[in-house]
């Protein structure tokens, strides 16, 4: 199937590994030419040696998007050595290890920086040109957490705002030209990452959740993700303002919970 993205420039979020990372290569395979961001170089080198080099036209640029003006700096340089992107993958966002529901406000507005308010940043800087262009693709990496009782309660909370935020700006920007879509992951294996520290330190207790939680006995993979979202970005995907879809594997319950649960 042609996705219709041949010759299109996106931009990448927390592409230096992982899920980010997936994402930016299933992109590419499609013919975009893609901007990756993270705060790690050598990480990203890897990525755009992965998307098929700078030669191919893909380009990275490391820096902190949390930082104060971070996303205004961080676009000013992208659209100046890049161009302008006609996709945007808001894929930044971490627990940040906040786990106690009682954190104290400042500790709250890190959580709100990182996944949520960088990408409303970010958001209203693409969205003028691509309004210009009547097209574009806007992709918010969510979480199951969005929507149950997954993970800390500020993880939860600030996730299910990105959720909200999703939906009603999908709507608003419905006969714009521009789609704003999300997907919601589950629990996804990446090297280095949290479950492959918990399975280092905690093994047990990894394979109890996995036993309990995942109906396939098993971890998604980044791949799952970027696939999905490659589909999000595509001219496919044209009627799915607003529209989240899980990639959890059958993990998540918000759907079909029982009352009792």
């Amino acid at each position: 199937m042609d996705f219709g993205l041949q010759g299109k420039k996106a931009l990448v979020t927390g592409a230096g590994r992982g899920i980010g990372a997936s994402i930016a290569v299933n992109l590419a395979r499609e013919g975009v030419k893609v901007a990756v961001v993270s705060r790690t170089e050598p990480d990203l080198k890897k990525v755009v040696e992965d998307m098929g080099g700078a030669g191919n036209g893909h380009f990275m640029l490391a820096a902190d998007l949390t930082e104060e003006g971070g996303p205004g700096k961080a676009f000013g340089g992208i659209v100046k050595r890049f161009g302008a992107p006609d996709i945007l993958v808001n894929n930044l966002g971490d627990t940040l290890e906040l786990r106690d529901p009682f954190i104290p406000v400042r500790e709250w507005r890190k959580m709100f920086r990182l996944n949520l308010e960088v990408a409303i940043e970010l958001n209203n800087l693409v969205i003028p040109q691509m309004e210009r262009n009547k097209w574009g693709r806007i992709v918010n990496v969510l979480s199951i957490a969005s929507f149950e009782n997954s993970g800390p309660v500020p993880y939860c909370t600030v996730k299910a705002a990105f959720a909200a935020y999703t939906r009603s700006m999908g709507r608003v920007l419905a006969k714009t030209g521009i789609v704003m879509s999300g997907v919601a992951p589950g629990a996804i294996f990446t090297k280095g990452g949290a479950w492959d520290i918990a399975l280092k330190e905690r093994p047990e207790h990894v394979r109890k959740y996995l036993e309990d939680r995942c109906p396939l006995g098993k971890f998604g993979e980044p791949g799952d993700i970027g696939a999905m979202v490659a589909v999000l970005c595509s001219e496919q995907a044209k009627f799915c303002q607003g529209s989240i879809f899980p990639v959890d594997g059958g993990q998540s319950r918000h759907y079909f919970q029982a009352i009792t649960d």
